[in-house]
């Protein structure tokens, strides 16, 4: 037998693909169709003009099909710079940005220069399942940050956590999976904690471009010295849809985008070309239908709100960007509630054991109580359909 990294084996499942697992072998009458979801991500192809552009680099641009640039497209580094630069109010230079392969690439990228095994990273609960899993393979101690039930972090309570070994703090906004959007004083109050320890920052903005408010969410890079504590990620999978091109960004110092090189040299070479093509006749081009489809999300998140209203047993405790997070009102714990779901309601989304710990694990409860709902799939018919079928359920 071949030996397995401890960390590896000690580490969970990929939690999406688990979640499949309970529906392999499974029949759905016609009249009620399975409705997924489980994952945040658009299955819808991106627009036919986007999808035109790549496929004209691809016939025409020999380059596109070699080895790029590790740290990523200039043009395309250049573009990030210049439109954050303007919509944050900050200075970001193109040296400060780097292209990754999508931004779970991002943060293990940003990870690997910050912390080794046993070293320590604070992350709020519920926590995005794979960040965990990246610090668990690399022998990284994950320190959980409980919330209550406004699913916002405190920054006092997360002073209270940061000991010697303690190397960032991780925080995403909107969140993933809570669908809570940090306000500008705690993203702040935070910024300032982790500058006054000299720890860094992961500020993972994601799902930015589905942000209720307007104008900038945070005033963090108005601060001319903002790249010696904040790093900053993206992910072009939602704005665009390009989700199988895997294209992400980081933005920090250049100090450390030198030691990124090193791991994204090490992994990819380099991020996908004709997914960085992709990205960047986006951003040039597709200002307005973004517009679209973030109304449109938020026009979704406004109907779960709504639909929600009518089961008062159980608790919207956060509800944006692609997500809803709720409290259900079954004795059974989070788990076997989804699994079950799947059969009595044939509707298929992820438990809150999948985001933290159980209680034998030191968790509050949090956990089993709780249900991640992403919505980015289902239109407003079906977010009906669906609380029609949760209203049905009785364990």
């Amino acid at each position: 037998m071949q030996p397995i990294n401890p960390t590896y084996a000690k580490t969970f499942a990929p939690p999406v693909m688990e979640a499949r697992r309970w529906i392999l072998g499974q029949s759905f009458a016609p009249e009620r169709p399975l409705i997924n979801l489980s994952q945040a991500a658009p299955v819808e192809p991106p627009p036919e003009a986007l999808v035109r552009a790549m496929a004209e680099a691809m016939i025409t641009d020999p380059a596109s099909h070699l080895y790029g640039p590790v740290l990523g497209l200039p043009d395309l580094r250049a573009e990030l710079a210049a439109q954050w630069s303007v919509g944050y109010g900050g200075a970001i230079r193109p040296a400060q940005v780097a292209v990754t392969a999508g931004c779970n690439q991002a943060f293990t990228a940003a990870m690997s220069t910050l912390a080794g095994a046993g070293d320590e990273v604070i992350l709020p609960l519920p926590f995005y399942f794979n960040h965990k899993m990246w610090l668990d393979m690399e022998g990284v101690r994950a320190v959980s940050l409980p919330t209550g039930d406004d699913l916002l972090p405190d920054p006092e309570q997360a002073a209270s956590l940061i000991t010697d070994r303690t190397r960032a703090i991780v925080l995403i906004s909107p969140n993933n999976p809570a669908g809570v959007e940090y306000p500008a004083p705690l993203l702040r109050a935070f910024y300032d904690l982790a500058r006054r320890h000299g720890l860094a920052l992961i500020l993972d903005e994601t799902y930015r471009d589905f942000h209720s408010g307007t104008g900038a969410p945070h005033d963090l890079f108005t601060d001319p010295d903002w790249d010696k504590t904040l790093i900053h990620l993206y992910s072009f999978s939602k704005a665009y849809r390009l989700t199988g091109h895997r294209v992400g960004a980081i933005m920090a110092s250049e100090t450390r985008l030198a030691e990124v090189e090193k791991f994204l040299d090490t992994v990819a070479i380099c991020p996908p070309q004709v997914g960085q093509i992709g990205a960047l006749w986006g951003m040039r081009h597709l200002g307005d239908w973004l517009a679209g489809e973030r109304a449109e999300i938020l026009a979704r998140r406004d109907t779960v709100r709504r639909e929600f209203a009518r089961l008062p047993a159980w608790q919207l405790l956060g509800c944006g960007a692609y997500f809803a997070y709720v409290r259900h009102p079954f004795a059974l714990p989070s788990d076997q509630v989804a699994q079950r779901m799947v059969g009595a309601a044939a509707l298929l989304v992820l438990p809150g054991t999948m985001f933290g710990p159980r209680i034998d694990q030191g968790g509050t409860g949090q956990a089993e109580a709780t249900l991640r709902i992403a919505f980015a799939n289902a239109d407003a018919t079906g977010l009906v359909r669906v609380v029609d079928r949760l209203a049905a359920l009785d364990f």
